[in-house]
């Protein structure tokens, strides 16, 4: 029996779309057999994921996103894509607490949230024209709290 399986999803970059984004994914996973809290981190990650690319990429304009999700065996890899405005810095974008949009009262934590939730993460972006963020995780991996 053959352990991989893949979707995409493309949905308009509406704020309401974000929790459709986490339960379409959470869906996809089920066959690697997660936790409650697995679920709940790739969902998370999801989210900020969808989320930067509505405020940042799309600045709150229609535009369209895609998620790109492979199951093979006991590893999940999800892309979240845009043709928004793309990063200029995809350095500094990362670092925790930075926000190119303070008067949003946004945290900065996006990229930190992804990187803490996931067991990969990888950015690529052509500022003006989009953005693709990759996340990897294992499931079923026993991580130890204070590594």
């Amino acid at each position: 029996m053959n352990n991989t399986n893949e979707m995409v999803v493309e949905f308009k970059s509406a704020a309401q779309n974000e929790s459709f984004a986490r339960m379409v994914v959470a869906a996809f996973i089920t066959s690697t057999n997660p936790t409650l809290e697995e679920v709940s981190d790739v969902k998370t990650a999801v989210s900020e994921a969808v989320t930067n690319s509505i405020i940042h990429g799309y600045e709150n304009r229609d535009g369209m996103i895609r998620i790109k999700a492979k199951v093979d065996g006991r590893k999940i890899y999800i892309e979240i894509i845009d043709e928004g405005n793309g990063i200029e810095d995809i350095k500094k974008a990362m670092e925790p607490l930075y926000t190119s949009r303070p008067e949003d009262e946004r945290s900065g934590m996006g990229f930190s949230f992804m990187e803490a939730f996931m067991d990969g993460l990888e950015v690529e972006s052509t500022y003006g024209k989009g953005t693709i963020v990759k996340m990897w995780k294992e499931i079923g991996v026993i991580r130890h709290q204070f590594e």
